[in-house]
């Protein structure tokens, strides 16, 4: 029970910590939460993608202080207001642009280092399953934005996946016209997605940070050789100032330190960026005005979705979103498809290292097919690789059970 001091002074350290118990909390969170010290840096993506986010955050912020979400305003708000007539403008919507792009470039490193050293393996399962979970919510805050500028591909792309809801030959129409409100994509679709990304969507994302970094607590970080060891009896060594003889070190400050240096690293990339390639993130179809009685001739999605937009389009309307809706879910059930007992690297893991260098190899691919208009030869390479996808997906349980233990004969 805490022994409260009638003296301490109010809002002091020690009035706060006997009040939310600071101190318990920095050293079960910090000083006290290790980190092997096997890793590298990619280990410090997770950090990159929290600091990216502040940045679409507080970006945001500014650009919701000029933004009119209305479908005869936003437009202009944008294109106009926000880049000629604010002061800076033009920069937050740049770091605005090329965050909500590059972010998804960062979960995608994350989320294929996490299946190249197994770190959803052997009692990991929540930590992976968290992580797509904020997956899932990052699209939908990506796609909730992509509408707010009200350019022609805003509308066009709401009204191709929106209609996505009907699931073909069902024909739930009434469920398309609840979400957009209207029949076509108007007002009140607009105020729905703007709702979407300025307050649900950042709400559930910050609860999905705090539930992810939760479950990195307990257990502990896998590292880079899947090394299982007493992180008790190593910190001890660390705390005893044998720190060459142990395997672990302080989340805070040698880990956090590391981090914050590939941080720096990451920013002059960023920011760079911002300054003098922001065009990669600016689709040039949406600086014309949505309009619903021209339709563009190659509709698509920003980049981070086309591995799954491509994945629908070699089939028909039916069988295209049977298989569009796999590729949504077949990703969290990985620690209940990889049936080795292995937590080792791919390159340790014999066959899994070629599906998982294959599994990149065509993710990549299925991004560029994506890109280019459905006509020959685009089509069939697109077909081969959504295929492929597919085939790699159903091979994977019988590949890892019949993996040897790492070491074994």
């Amino acid at each position: 029970m805490a022994h409260f001091d009638p003296n301490a002074r109010p809002f002091s350290h020690k009035w706060l910590n006997e009040r939310l118990a600071i101190d318990t909390l920095k050293r079960v969170l910090s000083t006290e939460y290790w980190i092997p010290k096997n890793i590298n840096f990619l280990w410090a993506m997770g950090m990159v993608l929290a600091a990216t986010f502040g940045m679409l955050l507080i970006s945001g912020i500014f650009l919701l202080m000029y933004y009119v979400p209305t479908t005869k305003e936003a437009f202009d708000s944008v294109n106009y207001t926000i880049m000629s007539q604010v002061g800076y403008g033009w920069l937050w919507r740049h770091i605005h642009g090329v965050a909500a792009s590059v972010v998804f470039l960062i979960i995608y490193i994350h989320m294929f280092t996490g299946i190249y050293y197994g770190s959803y393996k052997r009692g990991r399962e929540m930590i992976w399953i968290s992580g797509m979970l904020l997956f899932v919510t990052f699209s939908a805050e990506a796609f909730s934005g992509y509408m707010l500028p009200w350019g022609q591909m805003s509308y066009w792309a709401g009204m191709v996946i929106t209609n996505l809801f009907s699931l073909g030959s069902l024909h739930l129409n009434g469920l398309v016209e609840w979400i957009r409100g209207d029949y076509v994509p108007g007002q009140a679709f607009l105020s729905r997605f703007f709702m979407l990304h300025v307050l649900l969507m950042p709400l559930i994302i910050i609860g999905l940070i705090v539930l992810h970094f939760g479950t990195l607590r307990i257990p502990h970080v896998n590292n880079k050789d899947g090394e299982e060891f007493d992180f008790e009896a190593e910190a001890e060594k660390w705390k005893a100032g044998h720190r060459k003889e142990s395997k672990v070190i302080p989340f805070n400050p040698v880990f956090l330190s590391k981090d914050v240096f590939v941080l720096g690293i990451y920013f002059m990339f960023f920011f760079y960026l911002v300054f003098y390639h922001f065009e990669f993130a600016m689709d040039p179809v949406n600086f014309d005005p949505a309009n619903g009685l021209k339709t563009p001739p190659h509709i698509y999605p920003e980049w981070y979705f086309l591995w799954s937009y491509e994945i629908l389009r070699p089939f028909s309307k039916n069988v295209g979103l049977i298989w569009f809706g796999f590729a949504q879910v077949i990703f969290f059930l990985l620690p209940f498809l990889d049936r080795s007992p292995n937590v080792a690297p791919a390159n340790r893991r014999g066959i899994f290292k070629i599906w998982f260098w294959l599994l990149l190899i065509d993710m990549v691919g299925l991004t560029i097919m994506g890109k280019l208009p459905p006509v020959d030869p685009w089509s069939k390479f697109g077909t081969v690789f959504a295929y492929t996808f597919i085939a790699l997906w159903f091979a994977l349980p019988f590949i890892t059970k019949m993996e040897k233990p790492v070491g074994g004969k």
